[in-house]
């Protein structure tokens, strides 16, 4: 019977290859990191007209002090610094 589902509904089988509705850990507001990670905060790029991507950006470590209670621009303005920038692809099946 999987095959006729698949045959019958094609973005079923999308849903189970990404599994792109499932989000761990369960119950977490994903738009507020700073709940999870330390120093970060939620941006959207917009790469092209029509498709915007969400991002995390965290500072690092050594810079956390001078992180502590910034607001987004400050955020945006670190991007733009001499400190190297590490983007961090999570794959398919993961979230923010």
């Amino acid at each position: 019977s999987l095959p006729f589902l698949v045959r019958l509904f094609p973005s079923l089988l999308t849903k189970f290859v990404y599994l792109n509705f499932l989000a761990f850990p369960f119950f977490v507001d994903f738009r507020r990191p700073e709940l999870l990670v330390n120093n970060t905060i939620n941006l959207h790029l917009t790469t092209e007209p029509g498709v915007t991507v969400g991002i995390w950006h965290t500072v690092p470590g050594s810079r956390g002090a001078e992180a502590q209670g910034k607001d987004q621009r400050w955020y945006e303005e670190a991007l733009g610094d001499a400190h190297p920038v590490i983007i961090y692809l999570h794959g398919n099946g993961g979230t923010r």
